[in-house]
């Protein structure tokens, strides 16, 4: 009957998700089994796009907890996401909607995603940009991060770092310490103090709150944005992060 591999499938999934005890108890005979798991193969065999509905499903139901565990996280840590005194502000710092971005200097898409940032700011004068280090792709990402640091420190009101910022996603080539000094150089950054800041506690300080920050909300790569309490990882362009600015400002 046509309705018979749908009843197989059904008892076999109830087996597979029963607690052991109620499995032990099943009373289906040796050949009884056999007829099952022979039912239940040939119906997968002739109907694969079922799997293919189970992991969707699954994919789905693990995305959605996966947002929820980030929105959670966002809102248990977001004095320190939106407000830490260890951050780069730009834009309005008293914006309406705050926006914050995870980055590695070495990140191809980081770099496509500097004038994402630039439109961002130049067309919504009401965006409070938070600029936070996650040096994971190399040492060299680590070192620059640590000059980074040593340039925001000396510049309280921003324009300076953006300067740096532009100027080392500017490049070509793995992003290293050196270069990071010849950027923080050329944008008129006192040489001598960024050598003595680079190595303080201000910069460990710095670098260990974003990297505890990230591993919190479920920064796993980047660039990775949360605008509101969403977070979204990938650089995924001008136009679809306006939109999420707009919304997070209803």
């Amino acid at each position: 009957m046509n309705f018979l591999p749908r009843i197989a499938v059904s008892l076999a999934a109830a087996m597979l998700i029963a607690s052991p005890v109620a499995a032990s108890a099943q009373s289906f005979s040796p050949d009884q089994r056999h007829e099952i798991e022979t039912i239940v193969r040939d119906y997968l065999i002739a109907h694969p796009e079922v799997l293919q509905d189970a992991q969707a499903a699954l994919d789905k139901r693990q995305q959605e907890a996966e947002a929820q565990k980030a929105r959670t996280a966002i809102k248990k840590d977001s004095a320190t996401l939106f407000n830490s005194p260890h951050q780069v502000v730009l834009g309005n710092p008293n914006g309406k909607v705050t926006m914050v971005e995870f980055f590695d200097y070495n990140c191809p898409h980081c770099k496509d995603a500097v004038s994402d940032m630039l439109d961002l700011l130049k067309t919504d004068h009401d965006l409070k940009f938070v600029l936070k280090e996650f040096p994971i792709l190399a040492q060299g990402s680590v070192d620059a991060a640590h000059v980074a640091v040593a340039v925001r420190m000396q510049d309280p009101t921003g324009a300076k770092y953006l300067a740096f910022h532009e100027k080392l996603f500017s490049g070509r080539g793995m992003v290293d310490q050196a270069r990071a000094l010849a950027a923080a150089k050329d944008v008129g950054c006192d040489m001598g103090r960024i050598d003595k800041d680079m190595t303080s506690p201000e910069v460990k300080t710095t670098i260990d709150e974003d990297m505890k920050l990230a591993d919190a909300i479920g920064v796993d790569g980047t660039p990775a944005y949360v605008i509101g309490d969403q977070l979204i990882v990938g650089a995924i362009g001008f136009k679809d992060l306006q939109q999420k600015i707009v919304a997070a400002q209803k």
